[in-house]
């Protein structure tokens, strides 16, 4: 797979897993919930992957995560939900496209 592939998904799947938090109740989910959402929207990826998006979209500040155990809860912040309604962007996650 090409380095331009792996990087468009990974924007595609920061994208949706903001979008998935937002609709949440309370734009909260855990990480169990947000793998199984975005395997419907074609993105099959382990819990590792999920981990992953998920710190890096804590480190833009995207979201905030918690550990209980062995799950972890993202929850959306302020800036999290501008990205995931088109009104900011952040270099590495997709613009989402008007009336999608």
């Amino acid at each position: 797979m090409s380095n331009d592939l792996v990087h468009l998904l990974s924007e595609d799947r920061r994208l949706i897993l903001l979008r998935i938090l937002e609709k949440a109740p309370g734009c909260e989910a855990n990480h169990y919930l947000l793998r199984e959402a975005i395997s419907t929207l074609g993105h099959n990826v382990s819990h590792d992957v999920v981990l992953s998006e998920l710190s890096w979209l804590a480190e833009q500040g995207l979201l905030t995560v918690e550990v209980l155990g062995s799950m972890s809860i993202a929850y959306l912040t302020g800036r999290g939900l501008d990205v995931a309604l088109g009104h900011a962007t952040v270099p590495g996650v997709k613009k989402p496209v008007p009336g999608e």
